[in-house]
């Protein structure tokens, strides 16, 4: 817990109000809805992240040699 507290000196008192501000803006219901899509737009750039990795491993490299 410690390390969620000492992030960016951000203390329990500030925590607590950011997570009342969120609540109060966009109330109870609507919470579940943003952190699932929150969590759905992780998971595609950590695909689309994954998916340039892969694309540049399987690339062959191309030579340099002008005479070939």
């Amino acid at each position: 817990m410690n390390t969620i507290l000492l992030f960016m000196g951000v203390g329990m008192q500030e925590l607590l109000f950011i997570v009342l501000i969120v609540l109060l803006l966009f109330g109870g219901k609507k919470i579940p809805e943003l952190m699932k899509g929150l969590g759905k737009g992780v998971k595609s750039f950590k695909d689309g992240m994954n998916g340039i990795e892969e694309e540049t491993d399987s690339k062959p490299k191309e030579d340099k040699d002008p005479t070939k």
